[in-house]
C-alpha cells in the first residue's frame, strides 16, 4: 500500500493519510481484515514522524475505520461501503476542483467537459456513452 503524501500541502500529514486510508477502503483497494502497514514502515518510507503515522491510525480507529489487532497491528474495520461514504469522501476533492474552475473563469459545461476528460484519462467512462 502507497500513500502520496505531500510535505508542503495545506492539509496536515496525518489527514493525508487518514483520507487516503478512507479512499483505499471505500473504492475496495482496501477490505475488511487487511493489515495496515505499521506506523515505523511508514515512517522510514516517508521520512516522516512516527507520532504523525500514529496520529492518523489512532484517529481513523477512533472513527471505526480501523481495529486495533494485538500481534497483527491496525486492520480494517468489517463496515459496508455506502454510496453515501463515497459521496462524502469525493466531495471535498470535488469542491477543491470546483473552486480551480470557478478562478480560472470557466462556465458550468466547460467544467464539466474538463471533468469528463478527466475520468475518460483514468480510464471511467460514462455507462450512457456506451448505450
Amino acid at each position: 500500500m502507497n500513500y502520496d503524501i505531500h510535505p508542503s500541502s495545506s492539509t496536515p500529514i496525518f489527514r493525508q493519510i487518514m483520507d487516503q486510508v478512507k479512499r483505499y477502503i471505500v473504492s475496495g483497494l482496501l477490505n475488511a481484515g487487511d493489515t495496515l502497514p505499521s506506523v515505523r514502515s511508514v515512517a522510514l518510507q516517508y521520512a516522516i514522524n512516527p507520532m504523525t503515522v500514529s496520529k492518523a491510525y489512532n484517529m481513523l480507529e477512533v472513527e471505526g475505520v480501523l481495529v486495533r489487532m494485538r500481534g497483527v497491528g491496525m486492520v480494517v474495520a468489517d463496515r459496508r461501503r455506502s454510496t453515501k461514504d463515497k459521496t462524502n469522501l469525493a466531495m471535498p476533492a470535488m469542491l477543491s476542483a470546483a473552486q480551480v474552475a470557478q478562478q480560472l473563469g470557466l462556465d458550468h459545461s466547460q467544467a464539466l467537459k474538463l471533468f469528463d476528460q478527466a475520468l475518460k484519462t483514468l480510464g471511467i467512462e460514462n455507462k450512457h456513452d456506451a448505450d
